[in-house]
């Protein structure tokens, strides 16, 4: 990604990373657009942080009103609850879709926008198995 944001599936590479000609390519214009300082440092449009840190947002307002109504151990419960979901995923090279994190979010009911045009850093990358594990272990 040309703008600077990072990958939510921070565990996946890509092919063109695994393979050998890919590791030692030049820029593809054609594909990624002219480079710029200024946009790899600055968004692209005033609303793009906002858009980008939305669910953040969106979960610590939650929180503060469960805390309110029930108590600080509602909050508590639920982020333990993310965190062990966020912990359980497929293997690298499969796409993983998160299913029991929309469950506790409540959005697994609900048709957005990823779920139609999702997030091309997060597309089905179906490269060499063993590479990508390895790359995932450190041992590579």
């Amino acid at each position: 990604n040309s703008r600077g944001s990072t990958s939510l599936l921070k565990d996946s590479i890509s092919f063109t990373e695994v393979s050998a000609s890919g590791l030692f390519e030049g820029h593809d214009l054609l594909r990624r657009g002219f480079t710029s300082v200024k946009n790899e440092l600055l968004p692209s449009h005033p609303l793009e942080l906002t858009e980008k840190n939305f669910q953040f947002n969106q979960d610590k307002t939650n929180f503060a009103t469960l805390r309110n109504i029930q108590g600080i151990h509602a909050p508590l419960k639920l982020q333990m609850e993310f965190r062990a979901v966020k912990q359980v995923q497929r293997l690298p090279f499969l796409h993983s879709s998160n299913m029991a994190m929309d469950i506790l979010r409540g959005n697994d009911e609900c048709i957005g926008f990823e779920d139609i045009l999702n997030d091309p850093s997060q597309s089905e990358v179906m490269g060499e198995p063993h590479i990508m594990m390895e790359h995932k272990l450190g041992l590579l």
